[in-house]
C-alpha cells in the first residue's frame, strides 16, 4: 500500500473538495485501492464543449484532480504539500453522455517529485483519455 494513512478508506472522501472545480464539475471519488484512486465525472452541460462532446479540458481537470489528490495522500500532510508542475493528455475517444471514470496510479514516487498516470474510460470501458501528471513535493512553510 502506497498511502501515508494506512487506514484510508473511500468514506473519508465525503465532503472533500467542497467549493472547488471538482465539485462544480460533479467529480466524485468512488474507490481507493492499494495503489490507485478512482473518481467519476458526469458528461453533461458542465463538462461538454459546443459540439456536445466531453470537453478535453474537463478530462484534464479530472486527471489533475485524481493525480494531485493521489500525490497528496502519499505524503505526510503535516510536513509536505504536492503541487502540479506539468500535465499532458491524449484524447482518444469522444463521449456524449453518461459518466467517465478516471483511475490514477503512480509511475514514480520520489522525495521531491511524483509522476502519475491517469486513464479515463467511458461507461463501456473504452479508453477516452490518457494523461500523465508530474507534481512537486514541497516542504510546508506554514507550519
Amino acid at each position: 500500500m502506497i498511502w501515508f494513512n494506512k487506514h484510508l478508506s473511500i468514506d473519508q472522501f465525503d465532503g472533500m473538495g467542497k467549493e472547488t472545480l471538482g465539485e462544480h464539475l460533479g467529480m466524485k471519488f468512488t474507490e481507493i485501492g492499494p495503489d490507485f484512486l478512482k473518481a467519476t465525472m458526469p458528461v453533461d452541460h458542465r463538462t461538454k464543449q459546443p459540439y456536445g462532446l466531453l470537453h478535453g479540458g474537463a478530462s484534464v481537470a479530472l486527471a489533475e484532480t485524481l493525480g494531485s489528490v493521489g500525490a497528496a495522500l502519499v505524503v505526510n500532510h503535516n510536513e509536505f504539500i504536492c503541487v502540479g508542475q506539468e500535465i499532458n493528455a491524449n484524447h482518444l475517444r469522444s463521449v456524449r453522455s453518461g459518466f467517465v471514470i478516471g483511475t490514477a496510479r503512480p509511475i514514480h514516487i520520489g522525495s521531491s517529485s511524483q509522476v502519475w498516470e491517469i486513464k479515463i474510460h467511458d461507461e463501456r470501458d473504452h479508453l477516452v483519455c490518457i494523461s500523465r501528471l508530474t507534481v512537486a513535493v514541497l516542504k510546508r512553510k506554514d507550519r
